[in-house]
C-alpha cells in the first residue's frame, strides 16, 4: 500500500473510532515507513500542507506550489535552515476532500545545500493530484498527524497549513486535534485572503494549535510567496515562537 493509501485509511479508521467514543487518542499502530528519512537528531520536523480544494484554480495552484519552492530558496530562509543548531527534516502533502490527500515530498533530512536543492526541485515539478473536491480540513490534519508519526526524531514538530477557505466537509479541526496524535505538535496557518471572508477567523481559531502557534496572512495568492517566505523564516530560524506579542521579530532581508 502506498503512502496515500496508508494515511487515507488511517484517517477513515480514526474517524470511525472518534464517532463511537471520543474518550482519547487510540494507538495509531503505524509500521515503519519504507520512505522514512534516515533517523538522526534534528531540531525541527516541518511538514508543509497545501490546500488544493475546489476554490484553488490552476493559476492559484501554481502560485502556491511555485511560491513554496521559491520561499525555500530565499537566501534568508536557506541560511536559517542550513546554518541553524541542527538539521531540519522536511516533507509536504496536498489536501482537499475526505480522501483526497497526497504526499508530494516524502521526509528528507535537510542537512546540506544539495538536500535542500533536491527538496525544492521535487516541489517545483509537482503536478496537482486532485481537482474539484471540498475543503476537509479535519481529514487533512489527521493525514498530517499520521505523516508526522513517520518523521525522524526532532526537537520540534510543526505542521504548516496553507489554504483559502473554511472547512465544508467532514469533521472539524477540533475533532482531529482531540483524536489524532498532536502531542508536542505545533500547527501554524497561512491564511490566504480572498472571497471567503471567514478564512482568517477559521485559521486563527480552528487551525492554529499548540505551543507557539501563529497564523501568517497572505493578501491573495499573488501575495503567497511573500507570506510563505516570512512564515518559513520564522519557523526555521530557531527564534522563540512563544515570545511576547509585539516583541521585535527578525525579518528576512528579501521578503518585501
Amino acid at each position: 500500500m502506498g503512502q496515500h493509501g496508508k494515511y487515507g485509511a488511517l484517517v477513515r479508521a480514526r474517524l470511525r473510532s472518534a464517532l463511537l467514543a471520543l474518550t482519547g487518542v487510540a494507538s495509531l499502530g503505524l509500521g515503519a515507513s519504507a520512505a522514512r528519512a534516515q533517523d538522526q537528531t534534528c531540531r525541527l520536523a516541518l511538514l508543509l500542507a497545501m490546500d488544493v480544494s475546489a476554490s484553488v484554480d490552476a493559476r492559484e495552484y501554481r502560485l502556491q506550489r511555485d511560491g513554496t519552492a521559491a520561499a525555500l530558496s530565499d537566501p534568508d530562509v536557506r541560511r536559517a535552515i542550513l546554518e541553524g543548531s541542527g538539521p531540519v527534516a522536511l516533507a509536504a502533502y496536498e489536501w482537499s476532500g475526505r480522501q483526497q490527500q497526497a504526499v508530494i515530498l516524502p521526509w528528507i533530512m535537510i542537512d546540506s545545500a544539495a538536500a535542500l536543492d533536491a527538496a525544492v526541485a521535487t516541489l517545483a515539478r509537482t503536478q496537482r493530484v486532485h481537482v474539484g473536491f471540498p475543503t476537509a480540513a479535519g481529514y487533512g490534519l489527521g493525514f498530517g498527524a499520521g505523516m508526522m508519526q513517520d518523521a525522524p526524531p526532532c526537537l520540534r514538530k510543526v505542521i504548516d497549513v496553507s489554504g483559502d477557505g473554511v472547512n465544508n466537509e467532514g469533521f472539524l479541526p477540533s475533532l482531529a486535534y482531540a483524536n489524532f496524535p498532536f502531542q508536542d505538535v505545533t500547527v501554524n496557518g497561512l491564511a490566504i485572503l480572498g472571497p471567503d471572508r471567514g478564512v482568517l477567523d477559521f485559521y486563527q481559531n480552528e487551525i492554529r494549535h499548540g505551543p507557539g502557534a501563529f497564523v501568517q496572512i497572505a493578501d491573495g495568492f499573488d501575495d503567497f510567496l511573500r507570506a510563505m517566505t516570512l512564515k518559513l523564516f520564522r519557523e526555521t530560524n530557531d527564534m522563540q515562537l512563544g515570545a511576547l506579542p509585539g516583541a521585535p521579530q527578525p525579518q528576512p532581508e528579501d521578503a518585501g
